[in-house]
């Protein structure tokens, strides 16, 4: 018997959800797109926030030990790495953490390798930057992605990479990565001194009883030269609170860090942020249980449906609630392919073409939404790409 509310939908227009922009101009679209929840959070989230919102004030807080101790605790329990309060870095975004860690220990000009298929924020915070950016594209191999360890070798070398940014889980695709994997990429990095930055936004998403090794727990030699970036946000969907954390053991790196964090101003947090952090990672362990047994029940419809009803290749992930979907085998045009999805299908899905170039005919599509939802896409989704 579930204890939380993972059927009704919240009414999202009324806050001005971003997701959900486009439905104002036709009700019919589904927005399965932007990477958030259409479930509601658990009750002690609201309950803390509005036992805030009575103070009556909305002032500067500083961040409190409790803070400190539900991250340290959450790190420890879910992921086996030990912090100490000084290796905890708040910052408002992983997103704001990635451009602050690219100025923090690379210069105008220098090489910053990524991997491709990637969130799209990888690439811009790169080029913004003015640093070069290398992409170096994963291969699709039995259906989940694998990283060519020839190929990214020559590329840190023929392109003097100073820095690399790993996503891990990886986002699109949801490939959780093995320790293995993870030991070679950082094997790497060591072998041509190459700060590694691992955004592990989606570690408390994994599913299908895959584990993820946060790259702190898997060898303590590494905290020379890599940190890592994750948040509460995506997990439990309080993304507009704006908090997360980097998790930088090593002094040195802790304090570049830092520094370039102050130039940008981007050492203030939230206080709602404060707040809803805590309280997710105190309060909200079962919440999340109940919340992965849904995702697992919709990522198995979809890729169930579409395999067997539909030519659209479907890669399942194994963590976060994203699909890659491939719909190559139609011989239509990527634009065409759009249009058809937007205007006839009335579904908003991710255009994969901006997470690079080996994003050409693909999608896509978030399935944390109520199991009835995803129910509906599927059927538009066969009516308008039947099985050939």
């Amino acid at each position: 018997m579930t204890k939380y509310n993972f059927t009704d939908i919240p009414e999202r227009l009324k806050t001005n959800a971003i997701k959900w922009q486009k439905v104002k101009h036709d009700p019919e679209i589904i927005p399965l797109w932007i990477a958030d929840m259409d479930f509601q959070i658990f009750p002690a989230m609201t309950e803390a926030l509005e036992e805030f919102a009575k103070t009556s004030v909305f002032g500067y807080d500083a961040p409190k030990d409790s803070l400190y101790r539900a991250v340290q605790e959450w790190e420890k329990t879910q992921h086996q790495v030990i912090l100490n309060k000084e290796d905890i870095v708040l910052i408002e975004g992983v997103v704001p953490a990635i451009s602050v860690a690219i100025n923090a220990f690379t210069q105008k000009g220098d090489a910053v390798l990524i991997n491709t298929p990637v969130y799209p924020p990888f690439a811009r915070s790169v080029t913004l930057a003015k640093r070069l950016l290398v992409s170096n594209s994963l291969i699709d191999k039995n259906g989940h992605f694998e990283i060519d360890f020839e190929q990214l070798e020559k590329d840190l070398v023929d392109h003097d990479v100073k820095l690399y940014l790993f996503c891990s889980p990886h986002n699109p695709g949801g490939r959780v990565w093995t320790k293995e994997e993870i030991v070679r990429v950082a094997e790497l990095c060591r072998k041509y001194g190459v700060y590694l930055i691992s955004d592990e936004i989606h570690q408390d998403l994994v599913l299908f009883g895959h584990k993820h090794h946060s790259l702190l727990s898997v060898n303590a030699d590494y905290q020379n030269f890599a940190l890592v970036l994750t948040s509460a946000t995506k997990t439990f969907n309080i993304a507009g609170t704006k908090n997360s954390f980097a998790l930088i053991p090593n002094p040195k790196l802790r304090k570049a860090f830092k520094d370039a964090q102050l130039v940008n101003n981007q050492h203030e947090v939230s206080t709602l942020g404060f707040l809803a952090t805590e309280t997710a990672l105190r309060y909200g362990k079962d919440w999340l249980d109940e919340l992965k047994i849904v995702l697992e029940r919709n990522i198995n419809l979809l890729t169930e449906t579409l395999t067997t009803q539909t030519d659209i290749k479907v890669m399942k992930p194994e963590g976060t609630y994203l699909v890659w979907l491939d719909f190559s085998n139609y011989g239509i045009s990527h634009n065409e392919l759009g249009n058809i999805l937007q205007e006839d299908v009335k579904l908003i899905l991710n255009d994969g073409l901006t997470f690079g170039k080996e994003g050409e005919y693909h999608f896509r599509l978030n399935t944390a939404t109520p199991t009835h939802v995803i129910e509906e896409a599927l059927k538009r989704l066969v009516k308008a790409f039947p099985k050939g």
